[in-house]
């Protein structure tokens, strides 16, 4: 492979989800060599800030350097702003270019390939490969130019699709880990396949099946954490490790066919940690405290035969049938409960319906359809009252407190920002089991099991490895903000930054 500017290629090689923790533990053991080599030579450190505070869309910020403030990712259910519709958004709908875009006209050749959240760009030499093999992939994947996809199809199938099984049984696992392992050496041949005679300058591949099966397999490796040199050994005991040593030994061979003077950076997003779902406490709290308003009876009850039916059939029943149907059909129910179920005209805040990091708006004048709390000193002394509500709640099996953090959003990422993201992102502290009760000093607040039911989430802190000629700093680095990557990236391939990148390079 020859380059033909003057910089070294720059390979960015992204493990997603892969816990950091993990991952230096690992290298220092000897089951990720490759990482460890890359550390020995070059810097790493902390992926943290506030760019990080929740799992969805940071990919976006990662490789656009634009903040969520201007972005406005944050889950992939949102509330559309100026109604009370959910919609389901992903980083192709973004408006947040990645990095590489600007490479637009400069000649400089790209080869990108399963980034997540992103999208083909037009009028870019090289190849874009796009949701071949990703974490919870979409139904087809893209390319650029579109004639790749016959290619990649004609050599290695088609798109490798490996969704997480919740509830799942031994056997169920055991195969998905199969799958998974060898998916990663699938994505490891298509890679260097797709890299032949490229001459790229950029490079980026993904690789996801440390999300998978992080998640799918978080319970084996709690097990043996917790019961060492006593663990019961089986298939999947192990299966977390082996996933990350199968992708740092596809990395090996990956840059084994790449120039040796490179640029390398190994890039995490986030971490892995015991946690389980917070779906139906964010919901009791506001409506048991007063917040968000049930309908009272008195405004006319629709006659159409799916409310007849959902009148006559018990939720938990309902929950039950959900699960057989297509997500688009979920998605659009829970859309079309969430929006019936609250009388907007007494609500003076509730929560977007989600998983673990909890999301409330509070239901402002000029802002909502129906907003009923004036903007300015009303406002304000709802979020303080929401705040401290939150703060007051307890685990009554541990006496502590349940909520670890409330972040307002003004705060953190602007007034601005507030037309799209919630005004308080609210994060529990994590648990090894599913909280079905928290106590405030003037109720208490119950949840049964949500349809989305695993026993983990993400923390907010990622790993950045990087090493070559252009990598002038050694061992560990100070924290990195995400947002400072994108700079970074450019600087190395000798390329201005944009004025709308706020962060600065690293190296």
């Amino acid at each position: 492979m020859t380059k033909s500017t003057k910089t070294p290629p720059l390979v960015i090689i992204g493990i997603d989800a892969a816990d950091p923790d993990l991952m230096l533990r690992w290298a220092a053991e000897g089951y990720m060599p490759t990482l460890a080599s890359l550390m020995k030579r070059g810097c790493w450190g902390p992926l943290v800030g506030q760019e990080l505070i929740c799992e969805h869309g940071i990919w976006v910020s990662i490789c656009s350097g634009l903040s969520r403030r201007q972005h406005g990712y944050y889950y992939f259910r949102q509330l559309k702003p100026g109604t009370y519709d959910l919609q389901n958004v992903t980083g192709a709908q973004i408006d947040a270019p990645p990095f590489w875009s600007y490479l637009q006209g400069t000649g400089q050749r790209v080869a990108i390939i399963d980034v997540p959240d992103a999208y083909p760009i037009k009028n870019l030499p090289g190849i874009q490969l796009i949701d071949w093999a990703t974490h919870n992939p979409p139904p087809a994947p893209s390319a650029e130019p579109v004639s790749l996809l016959k290619d990649v199809r004609r050599i290695f199938g088609p798109q490798i699709k490996i969704h997480e099984k919740l509830r799942s049984t031994f056997e169920d696992d055991q195969r998905i880990y199969r799958q998974l392992i060898e998916r990663v050496g699938k994505k490891g041949a298509l890679c260097r396949k797709l890299l032949e005679g490229n001459d790229a300058d950029l490079v980026v591949a993904f690789f996801a099946e440390s999300h998978t099966g992080t998640h799918q397999f978080w319970k084996y490796h709690k097990a043996a954490e917790q019961n060492g040199v006593d663990a019961e050994v089986n298939e999947l005991t192990y299966a977390v490790r082996n996933i990350y040593a199968a992708i740092d030994s596809q990395i090996k061979l990956l840059l084994e066919q790449l120039p040796e003077q490179a640029n390398v950076f190994i890039v995490s997003s986030i971490g892995m940690e015991d946690h389980y779902p917070t779906t139906y406490l964010i919901e009791d709290f506001c409506r048991q405290l007063g917040y968000q308003a049930t309908p009272n009876g008195t405004t006319k009850r629709s006659m159409s035969p799916i409310d007849l039916l959902r009148r006559a059939v018990p939720e938990r029943l309902r929950v039950a049938l959900s699960q057989y149907l297509p997500r688009e059909k979920r998605e659009g129910l829970l859309a079309d409960q969430f929006r019936r179920a609250t009388d907007w005209q007494r609500t003076t805040a509730f929560a977007i319906p989600s998983a673990y990091m909890s999301y409330v708006r509070v239901n402002l004048r000029g802002r909502e359809p129906q907003g009923i709390v004036e903007p300015g000193a009303e406002y304000e002394t709802v979020l303080k009252r929401l705040a401290s509500d939150l703060e007051q709640l307890v685990d009554p099996l541990t006496g502590q407190r349940a909520v670890r953090e409330v972040t307002r959003a003004k705060d953190v990422f602007g007034e601005a920002s507030l037309e799209t993201l919630p005004d308080l992102f609210v994060a529990w502290e994590p648990c090894a089991y599913f909280r079905e009760r928290v106590v405030h000093p003037k109720t208490e607040l119950t949840q049964r099991e949500p349809e989305f039911f695993r026993d983990s989430d993400h923390t907010q802190q990622g790993l950045i490895v990087a090493a070559g000629p252009g990598i002038h700093a050694q061992g560990v680095l100070p924290d990195i903000s995400p947002l400072d990557l994108a700079p970074t990236f450019l600087s190395l391939l000798g390329e201005p930054q944009p004025p709308k990148l706020q962060g600065k390079s690293i190296v």
